[in-house]
């Protein structure tokens, strides 16, 4: 229980107690005073072995400048809501400073020893080096009151935190504000203050646009919701089992794969209703959020993060379309990433743990957006990590300039089913007059997911081998590369389909095969469609999710369609009934055309040569 937690990490010389049943089942007085005294000690002496790992495991210790001030924390301070809500706070501040910068982090957890040991030690990491660190818990988090639901007031909360901080005596002017997902949410939600605004924001993994998260190429990201929902439905925060996630995703209708999980769950239930971009979705993501920025930003994004290819949009729309200085001072950094955790990748020597590098640059970052030192941002405009090589790179701008966008052309004798199939990738035109690949989609049993985008730790790189196998995945690889290929960039599908349903789903996977035949994914997308029944074929366009990777000598490109990918996404079950407790499914019969009217292709976004910029 939770003295095991607190006994066993950080009481040395504390012997572990635990909650024993005695005679008639009681907890004796006894057990709970031994448990309530330990608590209180370990709780005095500030669990200081457990911040000593903390900061050893995600705070920087190379290229830091000093920490030059002791720390004074203060606990559950805050203010009250218009509407009665008390948000509380942790106020860390550096003792001999009567005015500093303040840096600002929301957080949507639950008040636990483990939370509370990692933002203490983030926390204390800043306010030793001159800054007021304000850890906030949103409502119904941390130690806040009202009820909790995601996302939801964080406009207003957020806005009325930031009225409160310029009342505070120690309050000097300066505001930078931190933090991932949905604590990343929390900026974007007062990205457009400018009375008592922010200088400068450090948004990891999380996008202006929400909902694009949820709906990608117009299906439900399944897994992710489900996930989420289970992660933190009511009052506090608890670990996903498997088993949960499974029966949650599993059975039909979806609206009722929460209570099949964990429980009847208010906002899962919202974000299924709320498919269209309507007033719920307004009071979220708000209008143009990226184009009202008025602060720089720095954006963290991972490859298998399920809010990149909206945040790189925020990114594109900063640059183009923000003030010219906010765009011109905001960066971009791309890792390779799942949502706030670090995949193993096929060949990496080194690691690149998430939560060091979602820290590492804030001092430099908000040092120079602060005015706390004087010295210029050594920061590129991107980075970018490039798997397949597994290296850094900077850049200068998203997408590439130097990007040729490249037609890679399916092919085959009409049966590209399984990798010994004869479906083909190629740079020509295929040159059948009525070439074409059929497969049947039974939504009973869908396309099992393999890695990818999502939400938790099945994200990530898998082997596809066994998927590939599948009746229903066509299979299309290239000869092997006679020199490395770069791909970095947007990643589109041009499919030019057949099919018998009134509405169904065209999946499509980026994959590499290694010259073991060993084939693991790079990334997917994934569209959803409703259909007149035409006799010609009609044209598709898959977007995929954006990538950087190199596909090495000896190694072939490979793409994968099928109809399904599931649970990442939910299923399309073909009957046109786009109700959230829709239970009846219909086969769908489908066909793929590769001809030269009808020339189905993937755009590879080929870099020309290989840069170690």
């Amino acid at each position: 229980m939770i003295m095991d937690t607190v006994a066993g990490r950080c009481g040395r010389g504390v012997r572990k107690y635990t909650y024993r049943q005695t005679k008639g089942g009681r907890r004796t007085a006894t057990h709970l005073a031994i448990v309530l005294l330990c608590w209180a000690a370990l709780q005095s002496l500030g669990c200081q072995r457990m911040l000593d790992q903390a900061a050893r495991r995600m705070l920087p210790r190379e290229g830091v400048r000093p920490a030059v001030f002791a720390v004074h924390t203060q606990r559950r301070v805050g203010f009250t809501t218009v509407d009665g809500v008390a948000l509380r706070a942790d106020v860390h501040r550096p003792i001999g400073l009567v005015k500093a910068p303040t840096l600002l982090v929301r957080i949507p957890f639950t008040n636990t020893l483990k939370n509370r040991v990692r933002s203490d030690a983030v926390a204390r990491y800043w306010a030793s080096r001159g800054y007021v660190v304000v850890i906030q818990g949103t409502r119904g988090r941390y130690e806040s009151g009202g009820r909790f639901y995601p996302l939801r007031h964080e406009r207003q909360d957020g806005i009325a935190t930031l009225h409160w901080l310029a009342r505070q005596p120690w309050y000097d002017g300066r505001i930078g504000m931190w933090g991932g997902s949905a604590f990343g949410h929390t900026q974007w939600a007062v990205a457009d203050q400018d009375s008592v605004g922010v200088g400068a924001f450090f948004i990891q993994i999380a996008s202006s646009s929400f909902r694009t998260m949820f709906f990608p190429g117009g299906a439900f990201s399944l897994e992710s919701a489900m996930y989420w929902a289970i992660r933190s439905r009511g009052q506090r925060d608890r670990p996903v089992e498997i088993e949960d996630l499974r029966r949650g995703v599993e059975g039909l209708p979806l609206i009722d794969g929460d209570e099949a999980a964990i429980g009847d769950t208010d906002f899962y239930n919202d974000w299924l209703l709320h498919r269209e971009n309507d007033e719920y979705w307004e009071k979220i993501d708000g209008h143009d959020r990226a184009k009202t920025l008025a602060a720089p930003a720095l954006l963290l994004a991972g490859w298998f993060d399920p809010f990149l290819p909206s945040q790189l949009a925020d990114f594109t729309a900063i640059k183009r379309e923000a003030q010219p200085h906010i765009a011109g001072e905001t960066r971009l950094i791309i890792g390779p990433w799942g949502h706030a955790f670090s995949p193993r990748l096929p060949g990496q020597d080194d690691d690149n743990p998430y939560r060091l590098a979602s820290i590492a640059p804030a001092l430099p970052w908000f040092d120079y957006h602060l005015g706390v030192h004087g010295d210029s941002l050594n920061m590129a405009p991107v980075r970018l990590f490039v798997m397949g090589i597994n290296r850094w790179r900077n850049e200068r701008e998203w997408p590439l300039r130097r990007t040729q966008y490249t037609p890679y052309y399916i092919d085959s004798a009409g049966d590209a089913h399984r990798p010994a199939g004869s479906g083909r990738l190629t740079l020509g035109l295929p040159a059948g007059a009525e070439a074409s690949d059929a497969f049947v989609y039974n939504p009973k049993q869908p396309v099992p997911s393999a890695g990818g985008a999502i939400l938790g730790p099945r994200a990530g790189v898998y082997i596809q081998n066994e998927i590939e196998e599948r009746s229903d995945v066509l299979v299309y690889s290239s000869q092997a590369l006679e020199e490395p290929l770069e791909t970095t960039g947007p990643i589109t599908a041009v499919l030019y389909v057949k099919t018998d349903a009134v509405s169904t789903d065209w999946t499509v996977k980026l994959v590499d095969v290694h010259p073991d035949s060993t084939a693991y994914n790079i990334c997917d997308g994934i569209l959803r469609h409703s259909y007149a029944l035409e006799r010609t074929p009609q044209p598709i366009k898959v977007v995929l999710w954006p990538t950087s990777h190199v596909f090495l000598t000896g190694h072939r490109i490979r793409i994968e369609i099928s109809s399904s990918n599931f649970p990442r996404y939910d299923r399309n079950l073909n009957s046109g009934d786009t109700s959230v407790d829709a239970t009846v499914s219909h086969i769908a019969h489908q066909q793929i055309y590769h001809t030269p009217r009808y020339p189905s292709h993937i755009v590879l976004p080929v870099i020309p040569a290989i840069s170690n910029r």
